[in-house]
């Protein structure tokens, strides 16, 4: 008896304190306090409704901070008139602390790049779901027998989008959970504060904040496909239906 007793105290142990695996660097559309290790770039192609398209290139420039760039089009693939992004957005984080066995990793960062539509008017000067902005993340990691397990949370401040009337704070939540070596399945919620007054509120295509989640296939160490179910929570006046999305993402080393 005492010998299952120091076995389930032995399996309790590694799935609460074990830190063996990094977080990944976002979830589907939040970030995580992961950051690209020095030396590695991320590349990555998000397809969006409606022959959307947005790329990325992001480079770890230390262990701790990563750089990169986005740009894309709201209807790269289709029959209408070609319209662009605005400009490039920026992307970046720092990681601030690292995680431990009892402690979250905690970064601040900064991503500008937002998703769906842009409206130029000058009382709008946003993209269907905004922009992080300035972020703050925070990670902790578990090893449980099946694989990592991962809880993040964070706030933004979209400091770029706020001509439409609603400047607050924003917070976010998510989830990843290791099926096996190849499978993780992701959840994810962004609480949408910042677009639930005046303009905000009448432009915001979700009804309670954005509930995302997706399947990632990781069929080789270093290529990553997901499938995004987004805006779960999808406003029926507004949208007939939630978003469905392709990421594919490719991580290398120099």
């Amino acid at each position: 008896m005492k010998k299952q007793y120091f076995l389930i105290f032995l399996l309790c142990s590694y799935i609460v304190y074990g830190q063996e695996y990094p977080p990944p660097t976002d979830l589907i559309t939040i970030p995580t306090a992961g950051t690209l290790v020095r030396g590695s770039f991320s590349m990555d192609m998000r397809v969006q409704d409606e022959g959307g398209l947005v790329t990325g290139l992001s480079v770890g420039i230390t262990d701790r901070f990563q750089f990169g760039l986005s740009y894309g089009s709201p209807n790269l693939i289709g029959d209408d008139s070609l319209i662009w992004y605005p400009r490039p957005e920026a992307r970046l984080k720092y990681l601030i602390i690292d995680e431990d066995t009892s402690l979250p990793g905690i970064a601040f960062g900064m991503n500008t790049q937002g998703l769906g539509h842009y409206y130029n008017a000058d009382t709008l000067q946003r993209y269907d779901t905004k922009a992080l902005g300035v972020y703050l993340a925070a990670s902790k990691n578990w090893r449980s027998p099946i694989g990592n397990m991962g809880m993040h949370s964070g706030i933004n401040y979209s400091f770029l989008e706020t001509t439409d009337g609603d400047e607050d704070v924003n917070i976010f939540f998510g989830l990843d959970l290791e099926l096996n070596p190849e499978f993780s399945v992701l959840f994810e919620y962004n609480s949408a504060l910042n677009e639930n007054d005046m303009t905000a509120k009448t432009m915001s295509i979700s009804r309670g904040g954005y509930l995302n989640t997706a399947l990632r296939w990781s069929f080789v160490e270093s290529l990553h496909l997901e499938l995004d179910l987004n805006n779960l929570l999808f406003d029926d006046e507004k949208v007939d239906y939630f978003k469905r999305e392709i990421k594919l993402t490719y991580i290398e080393y120099f």
